[in-house]
């Protein structure tokens, strides 16, 4: 579709909220009313011309006794699609009823004619509701009448004129969620709504994630079955990109190929759209699916983190944008366990267990901070990996920058990045431009993850930094200034596939991104204050006594700056020592050190390399304690940390300006002044 007949189309939507809705509904209120009925004038469009046909054999199926759920199958068949209506009316068929009760009543009627998977779409959308909304407001004619206009076509197929020529284009899927998105960001932005999930991905940003996701193996597809999840699907845009891209490159390679398309969404509308845009897909015969003995629905409604829709599934490729920056406090509570209840998770997507050689099980966690649910998302995807075919499994996933490097060593956010890298699954990371995105200005991330690296990747990362690679738009679209165009797509691939160090490309072996955490300790040295004041403290009277006259039994040539020798000396009780200490001892680099104590005021955290020579042992003896010679490693405190830092490996220093520039300016400002205080003198006299 032309940009001229998409903005005509876009227009003419937009405008029936404002012709029809206005003085009747919240403005807030809206999108919940136009954004249905678009979906659902898009389904009924396509069941038209078989709509009789259709009612002559369910009336054929029932004679003959056949259960219902038994005749969807021979209707779709009608159909062509997975869907059908069997009720009386189609949209247009209600138009020309004037009694507001009865075109209600016909319109319900209407919705319930439709088959399962619509069904949930109308549940979704609370539609019935929305139905006595506008029933009681005198509008339910007018918008049936403005989405059956004439002048506006939802249909895939295009409308002709009396001639055969194109009068009205066809919408396909990605158009259809492109309008989906831009009408939901302008009503969102009409009511000054920006909560995360109301927003979505930018198409221009899909269509590289499909071409990262398929192209570099696009030669290694075969005559087979291939499926796509997306545990955070939006109204599907992912799922349908990729689907077309496999089935391109596969028909260009002489290969047929069958694809399976899995998604699972928390917003119910959003998961409704996505739902309905899918099965107008050709390949998406059927919502559910059969595992494990169970019937699944392959689209779930839901929060991924905490509803797992597809338990035990494994995928080809695995794309999505998962949100980030928003807590996930909620998915705990349906846990049944509280804010600070992390530990408590079992879920074996974000708590790896494996079984060692040894017979020892090894637990990976993989739970993050509650503030941000992102590397969840990745989490999951990873326990979603196939492990038995060639092509293995591709994760192709966006993050904000917190993903590279946030979370202590120990913590989960470390430990996945640890997994993914030790166990050699990362392949790239790829920066991409900031104001890419249409709510954030943030730069965000690709990440790119399969079991089935390349030989000559295996063991190294590659990190691209396609922050530059970007095209200006004429107009901004809310915080979104630019866009990945198909020549800017073609350059990330083309560095992606190149594998080859170069200005915007950098290629390093796993461990640069891994080093020890490690606790430095100095013993606790204290010289003794045998005069001090000890009514400062929480000594009791007789305990202030007891303290003194010990003190005064102490042999004058015990050393004041060795506490172990002053304490034997002393001769009290462990309980009253400590009380005492604090009181009559001080810190003194040069006193002796006190067994088996270390000084916390002195103790440091360094990170060491993984790739620094002789590792630890090396590091003390090079960097620590030629300055520090009593210094310690805590063992039982030593972690290891990853963490990946673009800034470090793309770092481009800003020109400092030439000392002939600045004397050049001071001169010109010297000059431009001249003789500018006498004249300020000169008034004020």
């Amino acid at each position: 579709m032309e940009q001229t007949q998409y903005n005509q189309l876009f227009s003419f939507i937009w405008n029936i909220a404002n012709d029809v809705l206005v003085n009747a509904f919240d403005k807030g209120d809206y999108k919940k009313i136009i954004l249905p009925m678009m979906v659902l004038r898009r389904l009924d469009i396509l069941l038209e011309p078989t709509h009789d046909q259709v009612l002559k054999q369910k009336e054929v199926l029932s004679k003959l006794g056949i259960p219902e759920s038994a005749q969807d199958v021979q209707l779709y068949s009608i159909t062509g699609y997975p869907f059908c209506n069997t009720s009386r009316f189609t949209m247009k068929s209600l138009r020309g009823e004037i009694n507001p009760v009865r075109l209600k009543q016909n319109f319900l009627e209407y919705l319930d004619g439709f088959s399962h998977d619509v069904q949930d779409i109308i549940d979704k959308f609370k539609l019935k509701q929305q139905v006595d909304n506008l029933s009681d407001a005198g509008r339910l004619g007018a918008i049936i009448e403005k989405f059956t206009d004439d002048n506006i076509n939802l249909g895939i197929t295009p409308v002709l004129d009396k001639d055969g020529n194109v009068r009205l284009p066809g919408v396909d899927n990605h158009t259809m969620g492109t309008l989906f998105e831009q009408l939901l960001r302008k009503f969102n932005e009409e009511n000054s709504v920006t909560a995360a999930g109301e927003h979505f991905t930018p198409r221009d940003y899909v269509a590289l994630l499909a071409d990262i996701a398929v192209i570099p193996v696009a030669d290694k597809l075969q005559s087979a079955t291939y499926s796509i999840y997306d545990g955070a699907c939006g109204t599907g845009g992912i799922l349908s990109i990729s689907e077309k891209l496999i089935k391109d490159l596969a028909e260009k390679h002489g290969r047929q190929v069958n694809i399976q398309l899995y998604g699972q969404e928390l917003q119910p509308e959003t998961y409704a759209t996505c739902k309905a845009d899918l099965m107008l897909s050709s390949s998406a015969k059927s919502f559910q699916y059969n595992h494990a003995g169970k019937t699944r629905e392959r689209f779930y409604c839901g929060s991924t983190i905490s509803e797992d829709g597809h338990p035990g599934m494994h995928f080809d490729f695995c794309i999505s944008n998962p949100p980030f920056g928003t807590p996930w406090k909620e998915d705990m509570h349906r846990w049944g366990l509280k804010d600070n209840e992390k530990d408590k998770i079992t879920d074996s997507r974000f708590v790896f267990s494996s079984l060692l050689p040894d017979g020892h099980t090894e637990t990976e966690n993989f739970v993050p901070g509650i503030g941000d649910p992102q590397m969840l998302f990745l989490a999951n995807n990873l326990s979603r990996m196939k492990d038995d075919t060639e092509l293995g499994t591709r994760i192709v996933e966006v993050h904000n920058g917190s993903s590279l490097f946030t979370g202590n060593a120990g913590g989960g956010e470390s430990n996945l990045r640890q997994y993914i890298i030790s166990h050699d699954l990362l392949e790239a990371i790829i920066a991409m431009p900031e104001k890419d995105f249409y709510n954030t200005g943030i730069g965000t991330f690709v990440w790119v993850v399969t079991n089935r690296k390349e030989p000559r990747r295996c063991g190294k990362v590659q990190l691209i930094d396609a922050t530059g690679i970007k095209t200006p738009l004429r107009k901004n679209l809310g915080e979104k200034n630019c866009e990945t165009n198909a020549d800017d797509r073609r350059r990330i691939i083309q560095l992606l596939m190149d594998f080859k160090e170069t200005p915007e490309s950098k290629i390093f072996p796993n461990d640069e991104f891994g080093y020890w955490e490690i606790t430095v300790d100095r013993p606790l040295r204290l010289r003794v204050l045998p005069d001090a004041d000890l009514t400062r403290g929480k000594l009791t009277a007789a305990e202030q006594e007891q303290c003194r006259q010990a003190m005064a039994n102490v042999p004058a040539d015990t050393p004041l700056d060795d506490w172990d020798a002053y304490a034997s000396a002393l001769g009290l009780k462990k309980t009253l020592l400590k009380k005492l200490r604090p009181l009559i001892s001080v810190t003194d680099p040069q006193a002796k050190p006190v067994s088996g104590e270390m000084d916390k005021a002195l103790r440091d955290v360094e990170q060491v390399p993984l790739r620094y020579e002789g590792g630890i042992e090396a590091f003390m003896r090079n960097e620590v304690l030629p300055y520090t010679p009593d210094a310690v490693v805590s063992e039982d405190d030593t972690k290891v940390r990853y963490e990946l830092s673009f800034t470090k490996y793309f770092y481009k220093p800003v020109q400092l300006r030439s000392v002939h520039d600045i004397v050049a300016d001071i001169t010109g400002i010297e000059q431009e002044t001249d003789g500018l205080l006498e004249e300020i003198l000169s008034i004020t006299k």
